[in-house]
């Protein structure tokens, strides 16, 4: 059944936001990818830790549904397949962690070398097209919430006489083909600046939804284009903290500008430097006030979806790792509970009667132990 993403587009103001903020709650129903439970060897050095079979994998996972993992996502075919998909319906089945999206693998295979869906070789791109059939037929088999598709391998690096036009043409032309093959399966996009590729075919969140209106556009099912003609979203975005901040975005505006078209679909957390190379850290280990802000923006708007946690743990146990980050998400969704929203909300819809106002409230709820602080200022509705 297609979750209904239409409330994400609900404008609220003044005491409606203050009511909504005060009443709304977050639910981190959390959510991990498989495919870093044993993270592999990367350019630059050999894998610290032992390959594991996706039965252990999913073992260790079962353990963790006690600390709030409830959702595990796997990647067609090498994760997730006809000959193993009973290990992921009997995790289910004993510990309550479904599988929640199956993940088309466009990266990876060698036939993917010039792109997936946007090659230019048509053989690969026929290749890529049945995949991404093939998947979405077992999200529908496994009644799945959506799929996600990240196009790691399509995009280019040499910009000199590039078609661009053709590449996204052909790119979003073959994921309608197969969204009409099966529909009634929501997509989510997941955009990255670059990695692997000089630069990825869609590079930051506005070109995700760019990208999604255009498939919706191509699509001509019956069945789709009643779901489209009914207001809900068949393409949306699956953003990652470190794909935005590798590409320099805001964070909770990013957030924000997909929530505001009803397009996000499922969220992935960690911890990025700004720029730099896609590190993949435990969520909060850097730059945990982007985490706060997202997290407040997603209680702004309504946001009741899973988080999912996609972390690199190189040198930390996957299980510490996990619940490290399970916790940093637990915290900083409480703050969001203690934040003062009547004084946000006078603050930002009349800065110029409280000048740093919210700052000092920011202040005092990062650091609530503190002593010998100022006075907090009081605000002024008007």
């Amino acid at each position: 059944m297609l979750v209904d993403l239409r409330g994400q587009k609900t404008v609220r103001s003044g005491d409606d936001l203050i009511a909504h903020l005060k009443s709304f709650k977050l639910n981190l129903k959390i959510s991990a990818g498989v495919w870093f439970f044993a993270p592999g060897q990367i350019r630059f050095h050999a894998a610290y830790v032992k390959p594991m079979s996706i039965e252990d994998r999913l073992s260790i996972a079962g353990e963790l549904a006690e600390y709030g993992l409830c959702g595990i996502e796997a990647h067609y075919p090498n994760e997730v397949n006809e000959d193993n998909v009973h290990l992921y319906q009997k995790l289910e089945k004993e510990t309550g962690i479904r599988l929640i999206t199956v993940i088309p693998n466009l990266f990876w295979d060698e036939q993917f070398e010039y792109g997936s869906l946007s090659s230019p070789v048509p053989l690969a791109r026929r290749a890529a097209i049945d995949r991404v059939i093939k998947t979405l037929e077992m999200n529908r088999a496994l009644n799945t919430d959506f799929m996600v598709v990240w196009p790691g391998g399509d995009g280019y690096e040499l910009n000199f006489g590039m078609d661009f036009y053709a590449m996204w043409n052909r790119f979003e032309e073959g994921l309608a083909e197969a969204i009409d093959a099966v529909p009634g399966i929501r997509v989510a996009i997941e955009p990255k600046p670059y990695e692997p590729r000089g630069n990825n075919i869609y590079r930051n969140s506005p070109d995700g939804l760019i990208m999604a209106q255009d498939v919706e556009s191509r699509l001509r099912s019956a069945e789709n284009r009643k779901l489209l003609d009914q207001g809900h979203t068949l393409v949306g975005l699956n953003p990652e903290l470190g794909h935005v901040l590798m590409g320099f975005e805001d964070f909770p505006y990013a957030l924000s500008r997909i929530l505001k078209q009803g397009r996000l679909v499922h969220t992935h957390w960690n911890s990025q430097p700004l720029g730099n190379y896609d590190q993949d850290l435990q969520v909060g280990l850097v730059s945990p006030e982007q985490i706060f802000a997202g997290l407040y923006a997603m209680k702004m708007y309504g946001y009741t979806g899973y988080y999912g946690i996609d972390i690199f743990p190189e040198r930390i146990p996957i299980r510490q790792a996990l619940i490290n980050s399970v916790d940093r998400m637990k915290a900083l969704a409480e703050l969001c509970d203690v934040v003062d929203h009547e004084l946000v909300t006078v603050c930002v819809d009349r800065p110029d009667l409280n000048r740093g106002v919210l700052e000092a409230h920011l202040t005092r709820l990062f650091h609530p132990q503190a002593s010998g602080l100022s006075s907090m200022p009081s605000y002024r509705r008007a």
